[in-house]
C-alpha cells in the first residue's frame, strides 16, 4: 500500500488548518505557503473536504477555511477516505479477484494489513496531533518561514516588485 500526494496533503493540509483556524478562518494561499503544496492542489482537496463536511469557507475579507467540527471528532483515516485516497494494501482494491477472478493466496493477509492501517488512522484525530509538542513547534517553524511568502502573496504590489528584480 502507498499513500499518495493527495492523502498525505489532505492530512497536512487539515492539520495546518486544525493548528491555525483557532482563532480566524485561514486562507488556501497561507496554507500553500506554510506547506509549500500548489494552491490549485489545495482548492482541488478542499473542494472535496467541503463536500465531505470536514471544512467550511467564509467568503470575503477575513474569509477563508475553518475545520467544520471539533478536531477531536476528526479523524486522518475519513480524511483521506474524503479526498478519494483508498487505505488498501490489496491489489485487487479488496475485491478478492486478484488471481484469475478469485482471491490470491495471500489476499486475507494484505486485507489484515489494510484493516490494521485503517483502524489505526480512525484512531488518530486532528487533536492528538495538535496535542503533540513536535508539532506544535514545527507549525511555529512553519509559521516563520513562511511569513514573507505570505506577504508577498497578499501584496500584488510586492510580487510585481519580485518580478522585476528577477
Amino acid at each position: 500500500m502507498r499513500l499518495t500526494t493527495k492523502g498525505r496533503y489532505a492530512v497536512t493540509a487539515m492539520l495546518d488548518l486544525a493548528f491555525h483556524s483557532q482563532i480566524k478562518p485561514v486562507t488556501l494561499t497561507d496554507i500553500a505557503a506554510r506547506q509549500t503544496i500548489s494552491l490549485s492542489y489545495l482548492e482541488q482537496l478542499f473542494a472535496r473536504l467541503r463536500r465531505a463536511d470536514m471544512v467550511k469557507g467564509t467568503r470575503g475579507p477575513g474569509g477563508g477555511y475553518m475545520l467544520a467540527g471539533k478536531a477531536s471528532d476528526i479523524n486522518i483515516a475519513d480524511i483521506i477516505a474524503a479526498v478519494d485516497e483508498p487505505l488498501d494494501a490489496t491489489k485487487c482494491g479488496g475485491e478478492g479477484n486478484c488471481q484469475k477472478d478469485q482471491a490470491c493466496l495471500t489476499h486475507d493477509l494484505w486485507m489484515g494489513l489494510s484493516e490494521q492501517i485503517r483502524d489505526y488512522l480512525k484512531g488518530i484525530t486532528l487533536a492528538h496531533l495538535l496535542e503533540r509538542h513536535r508539532v506544535q513547534e514545527i507549525a511555529k517553524r512553519q509559521d516563520m518561514e513562511a511569513q514573507q511568502v505570505i506577504e508577498i502573496h497578499r501584496h500584488p504590489e510586492l510580487m510585481s516588485h519580485l518580478n522585476d528584480l528577477l
